[in-house]
Order: C-alpha cells, then structure tokens, then sequence
C-alpha cells in the first residue's frame, strides 16, 4: 500500500489560521525520522494545547496510520495520555478516522477507566469503517460491564444494525431505548424510524413511525419512500396528504416520491395538482422534472410528457428513457424511435432501461429491419451480456415471428444461468405455441438447479395440453409454494378447465388464499367455456356476495355464460348492474353485450348497444354480423358488412365465416366468387374456419369441384373441414368421392365424431353400400367411443328404404336401442311414398302425426301415397282430417 503523503502537504488549503502555528510542528511529525526535533520545535510542542491539536488534526480529514502513531509517540513521551481521558480519547478518535481499527482497539483496552465518550468513539470508528458487526460486538461488552449509553451511542447501535439488516438485534436495542426513557429524544426516534423504514416490512415501519411521531421532514420523506418503493402508491399519497395537514414543508426529494407514486398509480389528476403545488414551493430541480416527465408519459399523456421534457435544463438518461418508454406504452414505435435517435446524436449515454424499452417498441413484425439495427447496436455498446436486455431481445424476436433469433440469443447467453432470461426463453416458445419445447426448456431448468419462477410457470401451464403433464407442473408449485401466487392460481384452473378437468380447476379455485378479479374472472370463463353457464351464474353471485365490484373482464366472462345458454333475462339484469356502474360503454363490456344479445336472438338490443358504443372496434362489429346472420337477418347483416368495408376496419375470421353463410343462404354464386376473391386477396382462404365456410357456400351454390378447389387451399384442415368435405360430397350423390376423402382423413390421424359417421352413413346411402353402412354403424362406439343417435339411424334407414328393403327398415326401427324420433318414422314414410307401399306408408304417416301432430308434412306425403294408388276416399279423409286441427300445407318458393 502506498504510505501517506506528510501531513503538511495535504493541509496547506484545509487547515483554518489556527493551525498556522503549529505548522512547524506538523512539518517535523511529517518526517521519516523522528529524532530530527530541534530545540526550536520542541518549544513550539509545548506551547501548543494538545488536545485542541488532536481535534484539529482530526477534523482536517488528513489522518494516516503513520502520522496518528507519531503523533501517539510525542504525547505519550510528554504529555501524560494515560491519565488524561480528554487526551487519550481525542487521540482514539484519531486512530479511528486513520481507518486503524486494530491500533484503536488497543489504544483503547489501555485506558484505565474509558468512559461513555471512549465507548461512543469507538462504535462510531467502526461504523465509519463499515465494521457494524464491531461496533454490536462493543456495545455488546459495553452493556455487559454496566456502562450506561446515552443517545449517541443507541444512536451509533441502530446504525450498525440498520447496516446490518439485523431486526432482531434492533428490536433488542428498541427495547432498551424504551426502558430506558430515550424513546423522547429526537435524534433516537430519528434513527429508529430509518432503521424500520430500511429494513422492516412497510406495516412495521408505520407502526414505529406512528408511535414514535417522529414527524420531521427527513422522516415523512423516508416513510414515503419506503411506500412508494413497496409498491403501496396509494399509501404514499395518504401519507403526503396527513403531512400536509400537518403543515410539514415538501422538499424536492417529497414531490419526486409522491410523483412517482402518482404515475404507478396512474392518478394523472393527483399529479397535476402535485405539480402545481411543486411550482408554488419553486422546488423543481432535476429529480423533480425527471419524475413530472415519467409522471405524464406513464399516465398517457405525452404532449405533456414531451413538453415538460423539452424545458428541462438538463437531461439525463432517466428522463430521456421515461418519454421513450412512454411512447412504447402507447404503442407509438415510431416516435419512441425517433426520440431514441435523437438522444444518440445528443450524444446521451444509454443504459439497460433504455435500451430494454427500444427493444420492446420494436417487437412488432413490420419492424423487422429496426428490430436487427438495435441488436446490431446492443453487440458495439457491449450491453449484448446484460441480462434484462438479453430477455428483452427474446422477446423481441418472438413477437416479430423470428424465433429462430430467439434461440440464437438465447444460446449466447445460456451459460450466464440467468432466471430471467430462461423465462423469457419459455415465454417466447409459449407465444409461439410451442408446448414441447417450452416443457423441455422448463425441464431443463430444473436439471441446471434454477428454479422456475411465476412467470415461468404460468408460461408453461398457459400452453399445456396434456393433463398429466399439468399436474406434473401442478405437484411442482405444491413444493415450491408457487401456487398461492395470484398469477400461477389462474394459470392453473385455466389449465385444467382447457383440458376438460373443471373439478381440479374448481379446487385450485376454492384453495387459493387470496382471489383477484383476474381469478374469479379465470373462473368464471372456465365455467363459460366448457358450457357451465349455470354455473358461472352462480359464481358470479358468490363473488358480489364477497363485496368484490367486478370489472370490465368479469363482466365480459359472465356475459359470454348468458351467452352460452341463452339467458335473455339475466343478460339484462346483469346489463343494468353495468349501466350502474358506468361501465356499459368501456368496450370490452360493450363487445360482450352485442355478442349475448346477438347469441339470445334480440337484435334490437344488440343494435343499440351498438350504436351507443363511443368507439366500434373490429370484434363488435363481427359480433353484430354474426348476429344478424344467425338469426336471417340476412340484408342488416351485408350493410353492416358493407360499412365495414367502407371504414377499411379489419375482418376476424368469425365475421368473413358469417357472412359466407349469409351468401350461402342468398344462393348469388357471383357474390360468393367475389368474397372468395377478397378473402384469397387478404390471404386469409388457407385459414381453417374462412375455408370450411368456403367448402359449404360452394356446396349449397351446388358448385362441388370449387369446393373441393376451396378445401385443398386449407393449410391444415380440422375434423371441421374434413367433416364438411365428406357432407358436401354425400349431398351431392357423391359418395365415391365422400369414402375417399375419410379415408384421407384417417390416414392423416384425425378422430371422426358423431356428424363425419353421419356424412360416411350419407355417403353409403347415395351409393347403396349397406353392409359398408351397418359396419361403419357397429364400429362407432368400439373404435371411437361415439353412440349412435337419431341421425345415424335415420341414415340407415334412409340407406335400407333407398334399396327397397322396407320391411328390414321396418325391422331395424322396432329393433333400434333408442325411441325413433318422427325424423326416423318421417324417412321411412318418404321412402313409402317413393316405392308406393301404402301400409307401411300409414304406419310411419301415423308415428309422426303422434309424435309432431302439427307435422304437416306427414299428411302431406300420407295424402299422395293415397292419390298415387287412387284411393281418393282416404285422401279427402287426410285433407279433412288436416283442416279439422288446422294443420296447413306453406306454399312453395324459390329464388329462382
């Protein structure tokens, strides 16, 4: 270690005139030899007042190891230290300010009686020297031989053990304060309030602050501080207001923490009227602007943000990077770029903050090019190994469609065994719908010994597929204690409500310790989703009964259960509690009650909710369409489309899927050839439900080789497509073609269910396969768990009729499982008609008129199996018997 320079050569501009005079002295104790004293020094030494030299010295932030021990030589030689407490504790001061600890504890085991100050001193030196443990190993001793400390020295305790981060050890010294009357004194209280606001949870802290009511303004500050940094903003400001009340000054270092605290809250006006009272005081410095700056761009108001950031006399890395991180809030890539570039060519240094917030204005796939000049310039900063931004670059590259550059910055960063970066990694590959690599990395990490966290986590559940698997990650949060996290508790009663397990998801629900809205709202989709509308209706009174005040997304989850089972009624009245609560306007709330009105058949309401919403975004405009071609509002629905189109708002497949069904039901092959040409021109005809909504307008328009050309443009067809595939093909007699396209599909590994069995049945039918039909019948419920319904059987009976073998028809309806419905007695009888077996043709006429009396249909084809033989006398008995229940035959139509 280099030894310190003499002390007169660090003196010369710190010593104040009174130490003019011992100069000389100074001079010569700078010296390597000690002996070189002249007789003229020596005069000069014993005209100085040693203890004031000490002090002198020791206020002249100058000390050394070195001088301290000559200056300890020439006073123990001539002026008697031992005896003289006064002197032998400025000289232990001394030592402690030359950072000698070890030469100072034993100068002070040499005092024959240390008193109080000796003991102070020496607590005080090893504080100074970050040395905590020392000084509550000194104050230990020193209560072990009954010395009785004053207020400096629990002052210099509380210090060490707030250091030490020790509430333990402080709750002992809080103790003793107490019992000892000290709880008084200002400057005790002070420290004791540091201590708790440091190193004790919020609730702690308070409690000491308000039992103490050290209310100065160090102490409000500190407090509030600590419960802005707690997250607690609404606290804080509670807090700013009671030392308003109290008439306590606001200094610059209050209104930077209760401006902080407004902009977390998102309480813009609690802001504007902090920063006019901030002007009045004339308190703004640089902190203050910084925070009025975040204050603005965090609430959403950038004009404001920006123009309070161009006045600012100085600029910093904080202020630039809380406009840039505004203007990502607000989705504003453009201009958070542009204030980026203009914050290099001022040549500002950038840290991770803002380099993470670029990142993030850049995750968006039209901005692939930008995405790569960042990443470029995150390499030559050399930020490339920063933890944070490499998760931020994840990210990035996910949400830009490049996951592959996820992977790759994932790899050169891999070996740093960063937790935040592994879960962005695990993020990344959930968002990209990616459930085998996500649970691979989630087990690797496991492997590498990190522990995934939350949001790892709920990553992974928010993509699993497999039941077993989730309850493997289930059992993982039961030992790691994650599932009293909010965030996992909803990721996993989604999980097993997507999986078909609401009995877990319920139980996960029911044991969870607290309960957001984002829970109950988790809830009660689960219920929604899986057709529990019930339910959900009556855990939706469960959740007001808790005094909960539901939310935009409750009330989009409990209106989508009305939604499921058609509850027109309580659809209103839970309408109403929104128009109470100013909400029905929001449009989330005001999507979700278009979609359940629309659902419930009243379009009169759907439409004036609609008209009332102040914005109309894409998803309430689809449902209104969707709505009105549901239920054959087939001109509201095209206009609606119409002024969609007009306004270039963007389509779901949803809305293009309704109103291919709406050109279906208008039978205008043009208007279908010129909608499919819109959709192939968006590239949205390889989109699953738009292609299988292609497949059957072509098969209605009767056009079945543009429906085969609609479905092989489907990227990856579903059971959905397939199934209307091989229905078009049966319906148009093409039955051939229908066994060709189920057999691809079986080849392909997709399950059939109960209506692709009816298209196969349909398509036996039109080609009089009946053995093939009684096989595909058998194997249903053996090799896919299907029961046979009515339709099936009406299938085969429709395929037996078609072969003329009524009496097996006959034969299999007396011998089916189930009760025939008047669809099965209905095919048998138009089968009757066909091959003019008047008797059989009664017994099915005579079957539906029990089961539908109303069916007038039956009368009907009863009637011309009479006339077809010439048996009028039957017919008037029909036509008289249909007049007598005023039963009537509607009139034909045609478009054509």
């Amino acid at each position: 270690m280099k030894a310190a320079p003499p002390l007169t050569s660090r003196l010369q501009t710190r010593t104040s005139p009174s130490h003019h005079k011992f100069a000389p002295f100074l001079a010569v104790v700078g010296e390597e030899n000690p002996s070189k004293f002249s007789s003229k020094d020596e005069r000069i030494f014993t005209s100085l007042d040693p203890i004031r030299l000490l002090n002198d010295y020791a206020r002249a932030g100058v000390c050394s190891t070195r001088n301290t021990k000559t200056l300890h030589g020439y006073f123990v030689k001539r002026a008697g230290l031992p005896s003289n407490i006064v002197l032998a504790n400025s000289l232990l001061q001394c030592y402690c300010k030359s950072s000698a600890m070890v030469d100072a504890l034993k100068w002070f085991g040499s005092i024959a009686l240390p008193n109080i100050t000796s003991w102070n001193i020496m607590i005080s030196g090893y504080n100074q020297n970050l040395l905590f443990m020392h000084s509550w190993e000194i104050y230990c001793k020193m209560h072990s031989l009954c010395y009785e400390p004053d207020e400096v020295t629990y002052g210099g305790v509380v210090s060490a053990c707030s250091a030490l981060k020790a509430p333990l050890l402080s709750g002992q010294v809080f103790s003793l304060v107490m019992r000892k009357g000290f709880f008084s004194n200002g400057f005790i209280r002070a420290k004791m309030v540091n201590f708790y606001e440091k190193n004790c949870s919020l609730e702690e802290a308070l409690r000491v602050f308000d039992y103490f009511s050290c209310r100065n303004l160090v102490s409000w500050n500190a407090i509030i501080s600590k419960a802005v940094g707690n997250g607690e903003n609404l606290v804080a400001l509670d807090l700013f207001g009671e030392m308003c009340d109290r008439l306590v000054v606001p200094n610059s270092f209050t209104f930077s923490s209760v401006l902080t605290a407004c902009g977390a809250f998102g309480d813009i006006e609690a802001g504007k009227g902090v920063h006019g009272w901030l002007i009045k005081c004339d308190a703004e410095d640089i902190y203050v602007e910084t925070a009025l700056v975040d204050l603005y761009a965090k609430c959403g108001d950038m004009d404001e943000a920006v123009k309070k950031f161009s006045r600012m006399r100085i600029r910093n890395v904080v202020s630039w990077t809380a406009v840039i991180s505004g203007f990502v809030k607000k989705d504003d890539s453009v201009s958070a770029l542009k204030f980026f570039r203009e914050m290099r060519r001022m040549g500002e240094e950038i840290n991770n903050y803002t380099l993470t917030s670029v990142i993030a204005a850049c995750g968006k796939p039209t901005m692939f090019e930008e995405a790569i000049q960042i990443h470029s310039l995150i390499f030559r900063t050399g930020f490339c190994l920063d933890s944070s931004v490499g998760g931020a670059l994840i990210n990035m590259y996910s949400k830009v469609g490049a996951g592959h550059l996820s992977q790759m910055v994932f790899g050169g960063m891999e070996n740093m065994k960063n937790l935040g970066t592994w879960a962005s990694m695990v993020s990344s590959l959930a968002q990209n719908q990616n459930s085998g690599g996500a649970f691979e990395l989630f087990q690797r990490m496991l492997q590498e010994n990190l522990r995934p966290d939350n949001f790892c986590t709920s990553s992974v559940l928010s993509i699993i597929g497999c039941l077993n698997l989730g309850r493997q990650i289930h059992c993982y949060t039961l030992k790691t204690r994650l599932d009293s996290d909010v965030n996992v508790g909803c990721s996993l009663l989604t999980m097993y409500s997507k999986n078909g397990s609401l009995d877990d998801s319920y139980k996960v629900f029911q044991e969870a310790p607290e309960k957001d809205n984002v829970f109950w709202t988790s809830m009660l989709s689960g219920f929604a989703g899986q057709g529990f509308g019930d339910q959900a209706l009556q855990l939706f009174r469960e959740m007001l009964s808790h005094g909960i005040v539901p939310d935009q997304r409750v009330f989009n989850a409990i209106l989508n259960a009305c939604s499921a089972i058609h509850s027109l009624n309580i659809g209103k009245e839970i309408h109403g509690y929104a128009h109470r609560l100013g909400l029905e306007n929001e449009t989330v709330v005001g999507n979700a009650l278009i979609n359940m009105y629309s659902k419930c058949s009243s379009l009169k309401s759907a439409r004036m909710v609609f008209d009332m919403l102040p914005q109309k975004d894409e998803f309430a405009c689809s449902s209104l369409v969707s709505g009105y071609a549901q239920n054959g509002y087939i001109k509201e629905a095209l206009l609606l489309f119409h002024d969609m189109l007009i306004s270039d708002m963007g389509f779901d497949s949803f809305t293009l899927s309704s109103i291919l069904g709406v050109i279906a039901l208008l039978n205008r092959p043009s208007i279908g050839t010129q909608m499919h040409a819109r959709i192939a021109k968006l590239g949205l005809d390889s989109h699953v439900s738009i292609g299988s909504s292609l497949v059957t307008m072509y098969s209605k328009f009767g056009s079945i080789e543009d429906c085969s050309k609609a479905f092989n443009q489907i990227a990856e067809p579903d059971l959905i497509c397939w199934t209307t595939m091989i229905m078009s093909y049966a319906h148009h007699g093409k039955g051939a073609e229908a066994f060709r396209v189920y057999k691809h599909m079986r080849k392909e590994g997709i399950k059939p269910d109960s209506v692709t069995v009816v298209g196969v049945l349909s398509a036996c039918s039109h080609i009089g396969l009946v053995e093939e039909a009684y096989s595909h019948l058998h194997s249903m419920a053996e090799n896919y768990g299907i029961e046979p319904g009515c339709h099936h059987y009406a299938c085969m009976v429709d395929l037996l009729a078609r072969s003329g073998r009524l009496k097996e028809a006959e034969r299999f309806i007396n011998s089916m499982p189930i009760e025939p419905d008047s669809l099965i007695w209905g095919t048998l009888l138009s089968a009757c008609k066909v091959h003019g077996n008047f008797e059989l043709g009664k017994l099915a006429a005579k079957k539906v008129m029990e089961l539908e009396p109303s069916n007038a249909g039956a009368y009907v084809s009863l009637s011309n199996i009479c006339a077809d033989v010439g048996w009028w006398d039957e017919v008037l008995k029909i036509r008289s018997q249909m007049n007598g229940i005023g039963v009537k035959k509607e009139p034909g139509w045609s478009f054509l």
